[in-house]
């Protein structure tokens, strides 16, 4: 079933030709392309060889200019649809009809790099999505994260030009480790909620599938009656919110660059698509005033507790893009692109968005026609006294003003039908001024907030990012000033990074804000509804394997939706215990443990003595282990795990016993994988990682 998106890009679409010769662009046909037209065979190229230039040109031309911030990103097209009618607080076609479904598409990026940086560094993520409404296109621009670094947007360019790499090197690539960054968040003490945040590992996140999404600022919904409603939104993934962890987030860098963009490309090609519930934190304008923290703080969240996320519909993306530089790369988001039903309010840092984008469209897409790309067009009819301009593709006649007669008087300004947008009628006086609300000015107490809620491995993370990013930095003075704005957080926390950076730790702060905390922003506490679907299995094998053990496993992961691959030391088979070949998947030196969920060493009747000494596979297991992941054992298999000597972790000796202890499983039984060792391994698996498990001894 294609929806009306999908059925516009067919007019579009550009096969290759199944017939006919290569021609110019002007349609001349051409009989030799490898060759330029000189003079002789050794002699100079002729300026009259039309085709070479033409086709130079072209290529010369390919590109246009990425995206300041938020360049390198993969997409992917799809739909959404309401649960049921959201006509008590907002007049939105879109969230009206549950039967109805919204073309989508949406785009996830990094911040900070260049189109070719990697996908796994530290960074805030992109999550924008553009719904091809029956009242005309709806962005919901947003992040990863649901605040800013930043109050106001006349900061931004001073924020972007210290977090993009140092001016005078070029260094560093896609990453916030360096002077210039640290330099400015230190000196803006309304950084720290975020930087909390970044340095967590919601900044290093395992897919984005696996990403929540939320749209920051405070918006408003909009009745039918012209009632406003503050709003909030929120974008939570079907498979739960799960990350990497700093140390394998830098071998993906190097083994797989496209690390998240693959898992995307892959997981929608097997048919395996990802879905997200749009949820919406609702405050009645009478509330506005209710809380600690002023609403229109873009560094502040509204705590779960106090609002509850109200599910109002789901997003499921079921179509990769065609042509990734026509679609992924033109895609044009502006937060000003909004509908009827939605609205903005006063927050300075979502009005400079709303002045920006357009901008950025403008020198990027060459010219203000970029909304007829097939990408940015509406479903819903477009008539405008538009005309001309750069890349115009449409040939007008007619009147190309208003009001008119002499074209009938169209296109004729809506009705009082109520269908035509109508912006909220809110009282705004005062004097004209340069200065800040008092209710932007509490900088640490949702920090503290943040760090509260965190779990004792969320906390180590933390505390790890900050001693790594700091321990790039070059400024003593900038080290120190930085602890000393995390001492206003928790002097526990600047403690702990001080004594990694070689700064003093810092006098005590005035910490006024009160110790409390949201389960809601753990990720132990989003770890989704137990499925493991899509997960990446690795399992080691070698000849001896036991091929019937193999095989029961690998069904039973199967049937549950996980990816399950053989590796090997080397490409091709390997003899199983049935005197058979069996095939694997890929070779053990192109891969490592941190591109897989998990690992499945499955035994023999000899034994598996090849794995025990390669180091290279013991490393694999040795990695995934230190890394919180899951592990299960089988047979023999255990002795592999057994020879890295985990201190204190119960491993399965005996027959018919199955073992589970902190995410690793293990049965010692031959010949056959149970539905008990079947349900452990996979409860491990869903749970993502396991941080309370002891260190290796080997």
């Amino acid at each position: 079933m294609t929806d009306r998106k999908e059925r516009q890009r067919e007019a579009y679409r550009a096969a290759d030709p199944a017939e006919g010769p290569l021609t110019t662009d002007q349609g001349v046909a051409v009989d030799h392309t490898d060759d330029s037209l000189t003079v002789g065979e050794r002699g100079p190229t002729l300026m009259e060889d039309f085709h070479f230039r033409e086709k130079l040109m072209r290529f010369d031309h390919e590109r246009i200019p990425e995206r300041v911030v938020h360049a390198r990103g993969a997409g992917a097209y799809g739909y959404f649809e309401p649960y049921e009618s959201c006509a008590e607080f907002t007049r939105a076609a879109f969230l009206q009809d549950p039967s109805v479904r919204t073309p989508v598409f949406v785009r996830f990026s990094t911040v900070q790099g260049p189109r070719g940086s990697a996908d796994t560094v530290r960074d805030v993520r992109g999550f924008a999505t553009k719904f091809y409404t029956s009242e005309g296109n709806y962005d919901l621009v947003g992040n990863n994260m649901p605040v800013f670094f930043i109050q106001d947007g006349i900061k931004f360019p001073d924020f972007v030009h210290a977090l993009k790499p140092e001016p005078h090197n070029e260094i560093p690539t896609g990453a916030s480790a360096h002077d210039t960054l640290w330099d400015f968040v230190s000196l803006q003490p309304e950084t720290m909620h975020m930087m909390m945040w970044l340095m967590s590992d919601r900044a290093i996140p395992r897919s984005f599938r696996m990403m929540q999404g939320f749209g920051v600022h405070t918006f408003r919904f909009v009745d039918a009656r012209g009632r406003g409603t503050f709003v909030k939104f929120h974008w939570k993934p079907k498979l739960g919110v799960h990350s990497l962890v700093w140390d394998e987030a830098q071998e993906c860098q190097g083994r797989d660059p496209d690390f998240n963009r693959r898992d995307l490309w892959q997981a929608i090609e097997s048919g395996e698509y990802p879905e997200y519930e749009l949820g919406v934190q609702l405050v009645p304008e009478e509330d506005e005033f209710t809380f600690d923290f002023d609403l229109l703080d873009a560094t502040k969240i509204i705590p779960e507790e106090q609002v509850p996320v109200r599910p109002i519909g789901r997003m499921v993306l079921n179509r990769n893009p065609d042509n990734f530089f026509a679609e992924t790369e033109q895609v044009a988001f502006h937060t000003g692109n909004v509908v009827p039903g939605i609205d903005f309010t006063n927050d300075p840092l979502l009005q400079a968005r709303n002045f920006s984008y357009l901008d950025t469209q403008l020198i990027r897409l060459g010219g203000p026609n970029f909304a007829q790309l097939p990408v940015n067009q509406p479903v819903a009819p477009v008539r405008t006294n538009q005309r001309d301009g750069y890349h115009q593709g449409a040939i007008h006649t007619g009147t190309n003003y208003s009001p008119n007669s002499l074209g009938g008087g169209c296109p004729a300004l809506a009705g009082v039908d109520g269908y035509a947008f109508s912006h909220y009628a809110e009282r705004v006086d005062g004097a004209k001024i340069r200065k800040r609300s008092e209710s932007f000015k509490d900088f640490y107490s949702q920090a503290a907030l943040f760090w509260n809620s965190m779990s004792d491995w969320e906390r180590r993370h933390i505390v790890d990012a900050f001693r790594f990013e700091l321990g790039k930095v070059g400024a003593v003075q900038v080290r120190e000033r930085t602890v000393g704005e995390l001492a206003h957080i928790d002097p526990g926390l600047a403690t702990a990074v001080a004594e990694g950076i070689g700064v003093a730790p810092p006098a005590p702060a005035n910490t006024e804000h009160k110790p409390v905390a949201s389960p809601a922003l753990s990720l132990a506490n989003l770890r989704g509804n137990g499925s493991i679907r899509t997960r990446q299995i690795a399992v080691l094998v070698s000849d001896g394997v036991d091929t019937d053990q193999l095989t029961q496993a690998q069904e039973a992961l199967s049937a549950q939706g996980a990816v399950v691959e053989a590796l090997a030391a080397h490409d091709g088979k390997v003899l199983g215990s049935d005197g058979n070949g069996y095939a694997v998947d890929r070779a053990l030196p192109t891969v490592a443990s941190v591109l897989y969920d998990a690992v499945l060493l499955p035994g023999g009747p000899t034994g598996t003595p090849d794995l025990r000494s390669d180091e290279t596979a013991m490393r694999f297991v040795r990695d995934a282990y230190r890394h919180g992941k899951a592990i299960a054992a089988l047979g023999s298999g255990v002795g592999i795990l057994s020879a890295l000597e985990p201190e204190a972790l119960h491993i399965a000796s005996g027959h018919g016993h199955v073992c589970a202890d902190r995410g690793v499983v293990t049965d010692a039984t031959t010949g056959t994988a149970s539905e008990e060792f079947t349900q452990a391994f996979t409860e491990a698996i869903a749970a993502h990682r396991h941080w309370d498990r002891p260190p290796l001894r080997c």
